[in-house]
């Protein structure tokens, strides 16, 4: 595996980070103890660096996957909806409770527009920055999925962004792929860590999974590549990916066969907390009910998180 010094910190990540978001609630919905086998295997297999965030609900998984692997010297990025300063500091107070640490290697403001956003989250963002000096939290960030958001990190100067990127540049809200590239090579050269995500779209991409690794790692201004794994399976092939350029064959027929969608189920009472929790647009009311469009729908199952009656799901 592969290691780089992230930005101007003294963090050494992975080039391969493993996406949590995948096996907790709002997703395939593992037990603690299998997720703790995937995070295990991971970690076992040389990938030190773990994507999390306070509504993925999978800190528990992490923790016992450190546990059964023996190392606790990972690198956790979690991220918070946070915009005052005690939402910041129970979001802090739960991850080191629910992580067991006394510390959080990196923590980010999650989904940030741009510069403007940024600055209404500012009691949020000055608490985690007076975090940082206090060595609480090792680097402040944000995640977007906006190429104003990269911007406004620079801008900001910030120590993390954790943007959105893939070959299609499919999920990219204001701009094309090019301008999301040109804002993340700014960021990277002003010293910004960047460790990517969706390079696979959100699950809409496993069909052309090979070009996706091969364009996402051959920009050199990336320096982590943060990929959503649910099973040992996954977590074989991708780091097989990272280190050797090629998936197994075994791992070509799974990805040719494999196909996600999301699914409205019929007890949804339309309260439209998923909308509101959707940043591609991609759910609307329809006779009382919550439904998708599928061609905007990146599958990250944040409308599921949001959901308080369980009625969507990733399947």
């Amino acid at each position: 595996m592969q290691y780089v010094t992230f930005g101007k910190t003294n963090l050494l990540v992975s080039r391969l980070c493993f996406g949590s978001l995948t096996i907790g609630p709002a997703q395939c919905n593992l037990s603690i103890d299998e997720g703790a086998e995937v995070i295990s295997k991971a970690i076992s297999m040389g990938i030190n660096f773990i994507d999390t965030a306070q509504l993925y609900r999978t800190y528990g998984y992490i923790r016992e996957g450190m546990k059964k692997s023996g190392k606790f010297d990972i690198v956790i990025s979690s991220k918070t909806y946070a915009y005052s300063r005690d939402m910041a500091r129970k979001a802090v107070e739960e991850a080191r409770r629910e992580l067991d640490r006394d510390y959080i290697d990196i923590f980010l403001l999650h989904e940030q527009e741009s510069i403007h956003t940024l600055r209404g989250h500012k009691e949020a963002l000055d608490f985690l920055l007076e975090c940082k000096e206090k060595g609480i939290v090792k680097a402040v960030g944000c995640s977007t999925h906006h190429v104003a958001g990269v911007y406004g990190a620079i801008d900001m100067g910030l120590d993390i962004v954790h943007p959105l990127l893939n070959l299609t540049g499919l999920g990219i809200v204001d701009g094309t792929r090019e301008q999301m590239e040109a804002a993340i090579k700014l960021a990277h050269d002003n010293g910004l860590g960047v460790f990517s995500m969706k390079s696979l779209g959100g699950g809409n991409l496993f069909k052309k999974a090979e070009e996706c690794f091969n364009y996402i790692l051959g920009l050199d201004y990336i320096d982590s590549v943060a990929v959503g794994m649910q099973c040992i399976e996954e977590v074989e092939e991708n780091i097989r990916y990272f280190e050797q350029g090629s998936f197994s064959e075994k791992g070509k027929a799974v990805l040719d066969k494999k196909e996600r969608r999301l699914l409205n189920e019929s007890w949804c009472d339309g309260c439209g907390a998923c909308i509101k929790q959707c940043p591609q647009d991609a759910l609307y009311l329809e006779n009382g009910q919550s439904k998708c469009i599928h061609e905007k729908c990146l599958l990250c199952g944040y409308c599921a998180a949001a959901c308080p009656h369980f009625a969507i799901k990733i399947i």
